[in-house]
């Protein structure tokens, strides 16, 4: 049976993509590009049946320059790297992009890309905590708080002062949510970030969603904080240059 790629409508690649997000069980980074018009779909055939499908984004958005999501049907998954060499050869792709806890991808990934690099941690949520800083209040943000660093919807008040800020960004796969954080430079190093994160995760699950979050490698404070809420790495964003 003869094996082809070609390029479809993101609405053919729905049920796939269902599969694709059932079996990763975890916070898609780049989920959104899909529902913005970011991307390029490409249906996998063998013979006449579909059995998966691979999408494109840009490193800059208007581009098409980057592999992020590939997946098959576990019974003609020793086609893979079949499937990703035509897909490198009809979308002409010069990077790949993937999370280091996407089985499939990471399997095959090393076979075509070269220079592979993380710069970003993943995080997912591993133990509850009950960090409690004196006097200081975690609540929604008023319209007249004084701006901050990072303009989030909930903030921490000591002494009658916001002294860190955060929020909850939605759009990731459903029942996935990603906090994040700023506090105020002077009141760091005191425990009032990871208390911050802490209440997060609660207001999470409040909301019906799984908390999630990320920083970038080199954030050795934003990784600690996070690790001391109860979040733990869950992987890589890795990005390789395609082998010519």
């Amino acid at each position: 049976m003869k094996l082809k790629v070609q390029k479809t409508t993101l609405a053919t690649i729905k049920p796939f993509r269902s599969l694709f997000l059932q079996e990763n069980n975890f916070q898609i980074r780049y989920n959104a590009c899909h529902e913005r018009g970011w991307t390029d779909s490409y249906r996998f055939t063998l013979g006449q049946h579909t059995v998966g499908y691979g999408s494109l984004k840009g490193q800059e958005i208007p581009d098409r320059d980057t592999i992020f999501e590939f997946y098959l049907i576990p019974a003609y998954r020793k086609y893979a790297a079949a499937f990703l060499e035509e897909l490198i050869k009809i979308s002409k792709a010069i990077y790949l992009e993937y999370q280091s806890n996407d089985a499939l991808l990471s399997s095959i990934a090393f076979e075509f890309a070269r220079d592979v690099n993380a710069q970003v941690i993943l995080f997912k949520d591993h133990f509850v905590t009950d960090l409690q800083p004196p006097e200081v209040q975690f609540r929604l943000r008023k319209d007249d708080d004084p701006h901050v660093e990072c303009s989030g919807t909930y903030v921490l008040e000591y002494q009658q002062k916001v002294v860190a800020t955060g929020g909850i960004m939605l759009h990731y796969n459903v029942p996935f949510a990603d906090v994040f954080m700023e506090v105020t430079e002077n009141q760091r190093e005191k425990g009032l970030g990871s208390y911050l994160i802490q209440e997060l995760k609660r207001e999470c699950y409040q909301q019906g969603r799984v908390p999630a979050a990320r920083c970038a490698l080199a954030n050795k404070a934003s990784k600690a904080a996070l690790l001391k809420a109860g979040f733990k790495v869950a992987g890589f964003m890795l990005l390789g240059t395609i082998k010519n």
